[in-house]
């Protein structure tokens, strides 16, 4: 077990710890937030489909 097999996890530690890291200056956008935008983006697109047509 010695040599180029002893140390994968070691070397994946730094990402984890990087990617678990919260970062306070980031924009938190609830989820609920982006489906709501996304069924009224559709709706308006629906509405402006009908008013040309």
């Amino acid at each position: 077990m010695s040599g180029s097999d002893s140390g994968g996890l070691m070397s994946s530690a730094g990402l984890v710890r990087y990617f678990d890291a919260e970062d306070q200056n980031t924009v938190r956008i609830d989820p609920r937030t982006i489906v709501a935008t996304g069924v009224m983006f559709g709706l308006l697109m629906l509405v402006l489909n009908a008013m040309i047509v």
